[in-house]
C-alpha cells in the first residue's frame, strides 16, 4: 500500500500508474533500482530514486518510463526483428529512426510527454557530452539521425544540449538523404512495417547494407557485390587511425566512388559473395540453436531475472571514473616502456600483412589520377581506373573478455586493464575492430538469485544461482579514446566478485556472432578456473567446469570463432586447445601481442576444423 506522506513513494506509484495507462497493459511492472533504464517484456527498470525527488529529477525519470511506455504500444518487437539490418551499424541507425517514429506517434496522443521524454534525451545528451561535439567524430550517427528525425516528425526543436550533436551530421545525411530525406518516412509514421520498408531504403542511401538477418540473397545480379564502408568507418578514427589504415575509399573523390559503385556487372564475384553471406547465415543460426542447447540440458539456470548486461559507464559516477582511470594511468607507467614497445611490434607485424597491392589500367574500379595527364595530352586515350586487391587481413574483429574476478584483485586486474588498453589502441591503429568485455556477477554467494531459490524452499539440483553481471567496457564499434576511460572500472573497489566462465564466453561468442566481418577472435583472459559458491554448494562440485568445457569444445569444434586463452597462476591448457599459462601477470601484455601477431599470421578459418582427441 502506498504512503502518500511519502512524496518519493507517491511518485513511484503515479508514474507506475502512468505507464501501465499510456502502454494499454495493465501488467506492465515499474521497478526502481541501479543507474540504469532498462525495458525487458513488461518490466521496466528505471534509476534508483534519492531521497529528495527534484522536480528536474522527477521529469527525467518520467521521461525515461514515458518513452518505454510508448515502445510497448506502438512498437512490434517481431516485425523490428524481421526487418532490422543484420549489420550492427546499420541496425542502430534504423533503431534510432524507429525511436523517433514511436515518439511522433506516441506524443501525438499523449502530448503530455513530450516534454518528459525531452527532458530525457537532453540528460542522456549531456551525459555523452553532445554538447561539446564539434565534429562527427563526437558523435555516433544513430544519435543525430534520432535528433533530426524528431525534429521533422514532430517540429520540436532538439534538445538544448544535442543541437551541436545535430548540427555536425546535419550536411552529411542532407547530402545522402536530400533536403527533403525525411518527408517520405513522416507519411508512414502509423505503419511501422511500411516505416521500415522506407528506412531500409534510407539506410542504403547513407552506404550502409539494409538486409536483414534473414533476408534471402538477391535472385538478381542488378547489385555491384560489394559493401561500403559506412559513415562511422569514414569518420569513427581520429587522423592518426587513418593514416595508418587507410582504404581505397578514403583516397576517392565522391564522383569517384559513385563510378565505382555503377561500373561492371561483376556477375561472378557477386554470385560468391551471396554464397559466403548465405553460409554465414546459416552459421549464425546453426549457432544460436546450438548455444540454445548448451544452456540445455545437465546444465540449468534458476534465473535470469537478476542478470544484468551493463555499460561500463553506468557502473559508476563520471568523476570517480575518472579518478579511477588516472589510477591507471599512474600504474601505467612503470609498464608502458615495456608494453608499448611489444606493441610497436605487433603494430609493424599487423601493418606488413595488411600492405597494399593495387592494379592499374583497368575499365573500371577507382579513377587513377597518376594517369590523368595521358588525357590531358590526348583527349582520345581511354580513362584509367585503378582498384585494391581484397585485404582479407581488415575483415576482423577481436573480443577480449576479462575476468574481473575477486582473484584477479590488485597487480593482475590492472595489468590486465593495461594490456588490453594497449591492444586495443594498437588494433584500431591497424584497422582491426575491438570489443573489451568483462564478467563476474553482482553479489558474493548467490545474491538475489539465492535468495529466491530459498524463499521457494530450496528446490533440489537448481543449476547456476548467482546474479551474472557482464559489463562492457568498450564495443567493437566505439573508437578507443571515446572509451578510454572505462578501464579504470577495473579498479573500482567492490566490482570484481565471482566467475561463471561458461555463460560469459557464450555472452561474449553471441556478440561476436552478431558482427558482420568474417574473421572473429576472442581471446579470453583469467586467473583460475569458474567458481561461485553458491551455483557449487547446491550442485556437484565440477558444474561450473564441466559446462565451462562443454562451451569450449562446441566453439572451438563447431564455430570458425578462433578461440585463444591466457591463464595468469592458472593452467587453462586442460581446457583450452590454443591456450597459455603465466606464472607472473607481469608477462601478460607481451603474451598477449605475441599471441595475437600468431593469430594474425594465420590464415582465417574458411572450414570447421574438428579437433583430434
Amino acid at each position: 500500500m502506498t504512503d502518500n506522506n511519502d512524496p518519493v513513494e507517491s511518485f513511484k506509484h503515479a508514474t507506475q500508474s502512468a505507464a501501465r495507462a499510456m502502454s494499454g497493459m495493465e501488467d506492465v511492472e515499474v521497478s526502481f533500482s541501479g543507474h540504469m533504464a532498462d525495458l525487458s517484456g513488461h518490466a521496466m527498470t528505471l534509476p534508483a530514486l534519492p531521497k529528495v525527488l527534484e522536480d528536474k529529477e522527477a521529469q527525467f525519470i518520467r521521461g525515461l518510463a514515458d518513452t518505454f511506455a510508448l515502445r510497448l504500444r506502438y512498437h512490434d518487437e517481431n516485425l523490428f526483428a524481421r526487418s532490422a539490418p543484420a549489420d550492427a551499424r546499420a541496425r542502430a541507425a534504423f533503431m534510432a529512426l524507429e525511436e523517433a517514429r514511436i515518439e511522433a506517434v506516441g506524443t501525438a496522443d499523449y502530448p503530455g510527454a513530450a516534454s518528459n521524454i525531452e527532458a530525457a534525451l537532453n540528460a542522456e545528451a549531456r551525459r555523452q557530452k553532445f554538447d561539446q561535439a564539434s565534429s562527427m567524430d563526437d558523435v555516433p550517427l544513430e544519435a543525430a539521425l534520432r535528433y533530426l528525425a524528431r525534429e521533422a516528425f514532430t517540429g520540436r526543436k532538439p534538445p538544448k544540449d544535442a543541437r551541436k550533436a545535430a548540427k555536425v551530421w546535419e550536411p552529411w545525411i542532407a547530402k545522402h538523404l536530400g533536403a527533403d530525406g525525411f518527408a517520405k518516412l513522416k507519411t508512414a509514421l502509423s505503419d511501422q512495417a511500411a516505416f521500415a520498408n522506407l528506412v531500409q531504403k534510407m539506410i542504403e542511401r547513407m552506404d550502409m547494407p539494409a538486409a536483414p538477418a534473414d533476408a534471402p540473397p538477391p535472385e538478381t545480379g542488378e547489385s555491384d557485390g560489394k559493401q561500403k564502408a559506412s559513415p562511422a568507418d569514414e569518420h569513427g578514427q581520429d587522423d592518426e587511425d587513418q593514416s595508418a589504415t587507410g582504404t581505397a575509399e578514403e583516397d576517392m573523390m565522391p564522383g569517384e566512388q559513385e563510378a565505382e559503385s555503377q561500373s561492371g556487372d561483376g556477375t561472378d564475384e557477386m554470385d560468391g559473395a551471396e554464397g559466403d553471406e548465405g553460409r554465414e547465415d546459416a552459421r549464425r543460426n546453426d549457432a544460436a540453436n546450438d548455444t540454445a542447447a548448451l544452456l540445455a540440458g545437465d546444465y540449468k539456470i534458476y534465473t535470469t531475472a537478476f542478470d544484468e548486461m551493463v555499460q561500463a559507464k553506468d557502473l559508476c559516477d563520471p568523476e570517480e571514473l575518472q579518478k579511477l582511470r588516472k589510477m591507471l594511468d599512474r600504474q601505467l607507467t612503470s609498464l608502458q616502456g615495456v608494453i608499448t614497445r611489444l606493441a610497436n611490434r605487433l603494430q609493424r607485424k599487423l601493418m606488413a600483412q595488411q600492405t597494399r597491392s593495387w592494379h592499374f589500367d583497368l575499365e573500371e574500379g577507382v579513377l587513377d589520377p597518376a594517369r590523368l595527364s595521358r588525357i590531358i595530352a590526348n583527349p582520345y586515350w581511354p580513362v584509367s581506373y585503378k582498384q585494391e586487391s581484397e585485404s582479407e587481413f581488415r575483415d576482423t574483429v577481436v573480443t577480449l573478455l576479462i575476468d574481473n574476478s575477486g582473484s584477479m584483485r590488485g597487480r593482475p586486474i590492472g595489468i590486465a586493464a593495461i594490456s588490453t588498453d594497449i591492444l586495443a589502441r594498437t588494433l584500431e591503429r591497424c584497422g582491426v575492430k575491438v570489443e573489451i568485455l568483462g564478467f563476474t556477477t553482482r553479489a558474493w554467494k548467490g545474491g538475489t538469485a539465492r535468495e529466491k531459490w530459498l524463499s521457494d524452499g530450496k528446490p533440489p539440483h537448481p543449476g547456476r544461482l548467482n546474479d551474472l553481471r557482464h559489463i562492457v567496457y568498450k564495443s567493437a564499434d566505439s573508437p578507443w579514446r571515446h572509451t578510454r576511460t572505462n578501464l579504470g572500472l577495473m579498479l573500482r573497489e567492490g566490482l570484481l566478485k565471482e566467475n561463471i566462465d561458461g555463460e560469459a564466453l557464450l555472452w561474449a561468442y553471441n556478440r561476436l556472432m552478431a558482427r558482420a566481418e568474417q574473421r572473429k577472435i576472442l581471446m579470453i583472459i583469467s586467473d583460475g578456473a569458474p567458481v561461485d559458491d553458491s551455483t557449487l554448494s547446491a550442485n556437484q562440485g565440477n558444474y561450473l567446469e564441466e559446462h565451462l568445457k562443454r562451451v569450449i569444445r562446441w566453439i572451438e569444434d563447431k564455430t570458425d570463432v578462433q578461440l585463444l586463452a591466457i591463464g595468469i597462476g592458472h593452467d587453462v591448457t586442460r581446457y583450452y586447445t590454443r591456450a597459455l599459462t603465466l606464472v607472473d601477470a607481469e608477462e601478460l601484455g607481451g603474451a598477449m601481442t605475441e599471441k595475437l601477431a600468431e593469430l594474425f599470421g594465420e590464415k582465417s578459418p574458411k572450414t570447421r576444423k574438428k579437433r583430434v582427441h
